[in-house]
């Protein structure tokens, strides 16, 4: 794990480090307060990996089809 501020963090940089955190925690050796510090260190990467998810997934175009069957244009991704 490292320091390294999460807004900085690619997604793939932030899912290795959260699941990094989540082995440590379910170790359960780790002592009260470095618990606590890496708990709030994995809410921080998981709502970062949360929002780069949601930012990708509102790049990605769906192609429309007409009635004839030929593409129309694109339409904005609908999750769902």
């Amino acid at each position: 794990m490292t320091d390294r501020p999460v807004a900085e963090m690619s997604f793939e940089e932030a899912m290795a480090e959260l699941e990094a955190v989540v082995g440590k925690l379910e170790q359960g050796d780790v002592p009260l307060e470095a618990s606590i510090a890496l708990y709030e260190r994995g809410a921080e990467l998981r709502a970062h990996c949360d929002a780069r998810l949601k930012a990708a997934e509102e790049k990605v175009e769906q192609i429309r089809m007409g009635e004839s069957g030929a593409p129309e244009g694109t339409k904005p991704f609908a999750a769902g």
